[in-house]
């Protein structure tokens, strides 16, 4: 069924809330098919753990602002993000927000900008960005909104011309989210799809249902392979990494920030680096890396800042 194009505040209230929801009941099966960067089955649970804090932290927030509004949600995520999924989700939805500044309704236009301010703040959060991830995913859909505006004759202020946009950015992302099976020799060995990108299909696809007054299409994750109820948890049999991923928040200049990141990367791999806010000494920069042993990744921390909000997590401990 067909529902009303909604396109101010609220409508974004739903998609996180339906966001959350969507992460929680897909949260096992995402943990399932995680096998990439690390087959450590956490993904599902990383994504909807850090949407449930972006959501929480919006609930009671009165705002007719769009950007404002994400950006609150973002900042809360980035702050205490789990993962590296869950990193690229909260630098996504701030990046997603920033096109929205000053606006009450979402459009066509507005829409694509935001999808592409998305993609660029997460592919740049990464030292190494990789396709066949839940990057390929967020590209996929920002090019199918700008193509859509270029062949679209619609009105770009008409709630007609955001359902076409909504339509081929639904259609590009699934898409987007099969082919990573075959760009990954990980993927390709196991014959699953990888966790990260259907992750992120979900978060469009609440998108998708919030603006159009849709529900979740749940037959659209149906030919996922690996992804179905019956399918094993892949993650239990593949080879994980040794090591610890290492989080924290730090305050740097541009300057500091480059060295840092330029350390992680002699050290560790999987570094996201992105800024959370500014300030008068620079910016609050959310810092993700796998590292062999944490005390590395953190003396390169301290000697860079104050590191705060740390944490420590084993790779090779995982939930089955």
């Amino acid at each position: 069924m067909t529902g009303k194009i909604a396109t101010g505040v609220p409508a974004a209230a739903a998609w996180l809330e339906s966001m959350v929801g969507s992460l929680a009941n897909h949260s096992d099966r995402l943990d399932a098919i995680n096998i990439f960067p690390v087959a450590d089955g956490d993904t599902g649970s990383n994504l909807y753990l850090t949407a449930r804090t972006a959501h929480d932290a919006v609930s009671v927030l009165e705002s007719d602002d769009l950007g404002e509004f994400l950006a609150t949600a973002g900042r809360a995520g980035m702050e205490s993000a789990r993962g590296n999924s869950g990193t690229l989700l909260a630098v996504y939805l701030v990046g997603f927000s920033e096109p929205l500044r000053g606006y009450q309704r979402l459009t066509g236009p507005l829409l694509a900008a935001a999808l592409e301010r998305g993609r660029v703040r997460a592919w740049s959060a990464l030292s190494d960005p990789v396709p066949g991830t839940m990057l390929s995913v967020a590209e996929a859909a920002a090019r199918a909104a700008t193509g859509t505006l270029t062949a679209s004759t619609a009105d770009p202020s008409s709630r007609a011309h955001l359902r076409e946009v909504l339509d081929a950015v639904q259609s590009a992302v699934l898409a987007s989210v099969v082919s990573t099976e075959s760009q990954l020799g990980a993927l390709s060995t196991a014959r699953v799809v990888d966790a990260g990108a259907v992750g992120m299909m979900l978060v469009i696809d609440t998108l998708y249902a919030a603006v159009t007054g849709e529900g979740l299409d749940e037959s659209r994750y149906t030919p996922l392979h690996g992804y179905g109820i019956q399918d094993p948890h892949i993650h239990s049999v593949s080879e994980t990494e040794e090591g610890v991923e290492v989080m924290c928040t730090i305050a740097l200049d541009a300057l500091e920030a480059a060295t840092l990141r330029a350390r992680l990367d002699s050290i560790g791999t999987s570094v996201v680096m992105s800024a959370v806010s500014d300030g008068a000494d620079g910016y609050r920069w959310r810092v993700h890396v796998h590292a062999p042993r944490a005390e590395e990744a953190l003396d390169a921390m301290r000697q860079a800042g104050e590191p705060v909000n740390i944490s420590v997590t084993d790779l090779c401990t995982h939930d089955d």
